[in-house]
């Protein structure tokens, strides 16, 4: 039996369901739940700490049934966007306040809350209020209140969608670190594709209350199937059909354009062809490369993000995304209209049936 297990959970609540949900981690797992807004995916976490009541399904934790138990027996804590600190209480005593439910011992509850503090680096905020408090600062103060008690799940429901990007990142190390230390199992609802490669070993796909998909990121954001994960998960996915085998590399004909994968498939099969966006590398001419791709095209968009460019490259009929650095996107001068190759290896090239 896995240290977690949620089965056939159905859960209905003012339009957001869970449709028969499943899902499964082992102790130390970190799990990253994605999929479209109303999903379901924050209604599963509540659900899993006992904010609702599923009509039918089950919840076994630790080999322990507690689908029906109230949410301060399950030993879970969750941390939202909004750090939810007590205002009038200064970051020490909202870090103790959990704790001081379980420990009377004031020198071990003293110890424990600097200990977590030291983890996260608000170790000198601690006799300060939330109200002095940068964004960064708040959340790991509500990270270090959910931690200090030792769950045996943490649940975090988009806890650094607030933040810029360097806070983030400081905080997924922070993070790394302090739940190896507490050996805390994570599920993560995150629309932030960076927050499942930095922390997660699985990841989970949820659309309308169901998994779509579940695996490690790897094999998920390189193997997207159905056709929805990929769109979501934003893979260039193009359909055709296995025209030949050229030694170890297999010919996909699809949509007037021919490429190269590793994979291995049979002439004639009906396939679709996966690749990432990032990649996929742009460059002026045809370059000498051990690539087998290389594919000539226009820009027909591009769009800023926060630290990356995605290019929009129109090949024949098909249209293909690749991501690329803003200064790569000055020094090949990107814009709508360019003639510019997408180059790509056989070895990055998925082929999905």
């Amino acid at each position: 039996m896995s240290f977690l297990e949620i089965s056939g959970l159905y859960v209905d609540v003012g339009g957001f369901e869970l449709s028969g949900i499943g899902v499964k981690a082992e102790k130390g797992d970190y799990l990253a739940l994605i999929g479209p807004t109303g999903s379901g995916k924050s209604l599963l976490l509540e659900t899993i700490i006992g904010f609702y009541t599923p009509e039918k399904g089950r919840i076994i934790l630790e080999g322990r049934d507690i689908t029906d138990l109230p949410p301060d027996m399950r030993q879970i804590s969750i941390v939202y966007q909004d750090h939810m600190l007590f205002p009038h209480m200064d970051v020490f005593e909202n870090i103790a306040y959990a704790l001081r439910k379980k420990l009377r011992d004031k020198k071990q509850i003293e110890a424990e809350v600097k200990q977590i503090a030291g983890v996260l680096g608000i170790d000198e905020l601690l006799y300060r209020k939330p109200g002095t408090l940068s964004g960064g600062e708040k959340q790991r103060a509500a990270l270090a209140r959910s931690l200090v008690v030792r769950p045996k799940l943490l649940l975090l429901d988009e806890p650094f969608s607030a933040l810029d990007a360097r806070t983030k990142e400081r905080l997924r190390e922070m993070l790394k670190k302090a739940i190896i230390g507490y050996s805390t199992t994570v599920l993560h609802v995150t629309h932030d594709f960076e927050d499942v490669w930095a922390l997660a070993n699985h990841v989970v796909v949820i659309r309308k209350g169901e998994v779509m998909q579940a695996g490690d990121p790897e094999s998920v954001f390189r193997r997207p199937s159905p056709d929805f994960v990929a769109e979501f998960l934003g893979t260039n996915m193009l359909k055709g059909k296995v025209k030949a085998l050229e030694g170890k590399l297999t010919v996909v004909e699809t949509e007037s354009l021919e490429i190269y994968s590793s994979d291995p498939a049979v002439p004639g099969e009906e396939v679709a062809v996966s690749i990432r966006p990032e990649e996929i590398i742009l460059a002026r001419g045809a370059v000498e490369s051990s690539a087998r791709n290389i594919l000539k095209g226009k820009v027909s968009g591009i769009f800023k993000k926060e630290h990356t460019v995605m290019a929009e490259v129109q090949i024949g009929d098909a249209e293909i995304k690749a991501v690329v650095t803003p200064t790569s996107c000055e020094m090949l001068d990107l814009q709508q209209g360019k003639e510019i190759y997408a180059v790509f290896k056989a070895s990055n090239t998925r082929i999905i049936r």
